[in-house]
């Protein structure tokens, strides 16, 4: 059974969820959230009668704040935090991955994400690829997912998978879009990722944004064609040496466009832009796309 807990983020409905999977030992967590949510995720584990002490795993997808950003309240309780290899210092001294986001987020961290402190190393380890992990009588698989972020795990139990960010945003039964941010979206290697979890053979999927989708191949098709029209839109932009300021408002209104064409409403649209905000993934697109031309030459 998995408990989809919403996280309200910025007061919008299916923006963020974190999971609780009961087990034997009490409930193993998939995702936290910001701290600025922290408050809405313990009223949500209250509701299934889940109190903080009861909850003895995180399994973490990769650390961006609106996944991992309060991995540290649960590991001064004494939860054992579980992250990407590449993660793992950044969890542990998380100064200089808050004082980079301070300089794109501004005044707006706290309200965006609140606070962030280190981890201690006792509580938090890394995982490798396809590891197995036995956690309160239940078994775990954690896979090296990039694409979204070098960083990425998706958590697979049975045939459920918690994907994080690499398998897409899809809200309410909308189209799936892909979160294409800096500093290290990378599209080749989010296309090998797909292919990963198509090879699961997953009866469903779990997204952070947001909730459980049981049309896993439909899903991950339409998740590929949208990623690869994103690079194809951005493409002549980028060709042209046009600026991130210039493309975003263009881009912003491609995405809206297309949402509100597959029916989206303006409330889900809201969240749709609150967890994956446009003007992300034009930078994302760009650096990549400026990357990938450096390797090519």
């Amino acid at each position: 059974m998995v408990n989809t807990i919403d996280l309200l983020f910025l007061n919008k409905p299916k923006a963020i969820a974190a999971f609780a999977i009961p087990d034997d030992q009490g409930y193993t967590l998939v995702e936290c959230g910001p701290f600025s949510t922290h408050h809405k995720l313990l009223a949500g584990l209250e509701a299934i009668g889940a109190s903080p002490d009861r909850v003895h795993t995180l399994l973490l997808s990769h650390i961006h704040f609106d996944h991992a950003g309060a991995a540290w309240w649960w590991a001064q309780q004494g939860t054992q935090v579980y992250v990407h290899p590449r993660g793992l210092k950044h969890m542990i001294s998380p100064e200089r991955l808050y004082d980079s986001a301070r300089q794109i987020y501004g005044d707006r961290m706290d309200t965006l994400w609140g606070k962030m402190e280190r981890i201690d190393p006792e509580r938090i380890q890394a995982v490798e690829d396809r590891q197995q992990l036995t956690i309160g009588g239940r078994q775990w698989v954690g896979h090296h997912t990039p694409g979204h972020a070098s960083h990425h795990l998706a958590w697979q139990l049975g045939r459920s998978v918690f994907t994080g960010d690499v398998g897409g945003c899809r809200i309410a039964n909308g189209p799936v879009v892909p979160p294409c941010p800096p500093p290290d979206f990378d599209a080749d290697a989010w296309r090998a990722s797909i292919e990963r979890l198509r090879s699961l053979n997953a009866s469903e999927f779990f997204l952070t944004h947001y909730g459980r989708i049981t049309d896993t191949d439909d899903h991950l098709d339409e998740l590929l064609q949208r990623l690869e029209g994103y690079v194809d839109w951005m493409e002549p932009y980028y060709r042209d040496g046009a600026s991130a300021e210039t493309i975003e408002p263009m881009f912003k209104q491609y995405v809206t466009e297309e949402l509100t064409a597959h029916g989206v409403g303006d409330d889900d649209l809201e969240s749709y832009l609150a967890a994956n905000p446009p003007y992300m993934s034009v930078t994302g697109l760009l650096r990549w796309l400026r990357k990938r031309d450096e390797r090519l030459h």
